[in-house]
């Protein structure tokens, strides 16, 4: 028997996981996207999944698929200098009583691929090329007008649509906006070089360097580096503007760069903005998840994870207590606290980046360890 209808706007990763979360707690699940199809809302080119990422997709049955077709590791990360040489180990963080790695990684394409074929396996109803119109939220349930001309009215509405959420002035009634950190980033698929066997950091003069294994074969480089607000680069530039950036670096970074640095229409460049909305994330019978209410710059991997987890504990409240106010303020206390952790702490990664003498003390290595210790405790 359905314990009511839900309506998920947006069908990216904090969206499907949601729906696959609410499907198994038993609700009828309706997901709109606005993107054509599936792999029109995949941008970027991998996806980290930290251990608290890997726990929250078992618990909706997507962690053995996910680890199937990427690359898990037997830990974290480890940081260089601009030379090469070893600095610091990261082993990251476990969870007792499982057998999860620190981390998985694998390509965004494969991600949404497994959770769409779980969303759909658990009933969830997935249209593409279609979002809402207007939100009319009413004691009884909320009446929402689509971009098809048709109506119908949900017990409850969750916002999954982004950054740029189009259901968030509908919850919070005011306009909120992402704040752009200074930072910019260069990312590149590579076959994966052996020594890529977790997550590769290495400093450089004006920016950071990194390597994530997304499979047997594959990886990817990043570079985040300074970057003047509004500057946009011409795609035929990119790979000149990329080698231009990496050309302090030796050791894996100097040869990723002289080897695999060529193609400018493989490389994707995106500005680092982040956003932390002030609680609670729910007004009535509409609430937020994922980016509409807590963007994160990628400096610990988390973005992903945290939409996940929100999917997750969202279904949990919902399905733990009768009344929908009880649940989402319940959701939302569970919620904030560690979110704001995660953007504080990867906007603190990237302050450091971008001007390494004025926080001469500041301990990379050790926040991240840290702050992957505390998200390995119970959600």
């Amino acid at each position: 028997m359905s314990r009511g209808s839900v309506l998920i706007v947006g069908g990216g990763i904090g969206g499907l996981s949601t729906a696959i979360a609410l499907r198994n707690a038993d609700y009828d699940v309706h997901v709109v996207e606005l993107q054509a199809d599936l792999h029109s809302s995949v941008y970027g080119v991998g996806i980290i999944q930290p251990v608290n990422a890997l726990r929250a997709l078992d618990a909706i049955g997507c962690a053995q698929a996910c680890m199937a077709v990427g690359y898990s590791t037997t830990a974290w990360g480890h940081l260089l200098d601009v030379d090469g040489n070893l600095v610091r180990e990261m082993p990251g963080s476990r969870i007792p009583g499982t057998e999860l790695p620190p981390m998985n990684g694998l390509s965004r394409p494969q991600l949404h691929r497994i959770l769409t074929d779980k969303a759909c396996e658990a009933g969830a109803v997935i249209e593409y090329g279609k979002t809402f119109t207007t939100l009319d939220d009413g004691p009884d349930g909320v009446t929402v007008a689509f971009t098809d001309d048709s109506r119908t009215v949900y017990d409850h509405v969750v916002g999954a649509d982004g950054v740029y959420s189009k259901v968030r002035p509908h919850v919070l009634g005011e306009e909120l906006k992402p704040v752009y950190l200074g930072q910019s980033a260069f990312r590149l698929n590579i076959p994966r070089e052996p020594e890529i066997d977790r997550i590769v950091l290495q400093h450089g003069p004006d920016g950071m360097a990194g390597f994530v294994p997304i499979g047997p074969d594959l990886a990817y480089v990043f570079y985040n580096t300074t970057w003047e607000e509004g500057r946009w680069l011409d795609q035929d530039r990119m790979a000149d503007e990329l080698r231009e950036h990496l050309a302090p670096f030796g050791g894996l970074t100097g040869r990723v760069r002289d080897t695999y640095v060529n193609e400018s229409a493989e490389i994707v460049f995106r500005p680092e903005e982040w956003l932390i909305a002030p609680a609670p994330w729910h007004k009535g019978r509409i609430a937020l998840i994922g980016d509409a209410v807590h963007a994160v710059t990628p400096h610990l991997g988390q973005g992903a994870a945290q939409a996940i987890e929100d999917g997750v504990v969202l279904a949990e409240c919902l399905a733990a207590y009768g009344d929908h106010e009880e649940a989402f303020t319940a959701y939302s206390e569970r919620r904030y606290e560690r979110c704001k952790l995660i953007v504080e702490s990867s906007v603190a990664i990237g302050e450091y980046e971008m001007d390494p003498a004025s926080h001469p003390d500041f301990d990379h290595a050790g926040l991240t360890q840290r702050v992957l210790e505390t998200m390995a405790q119970p959600l």
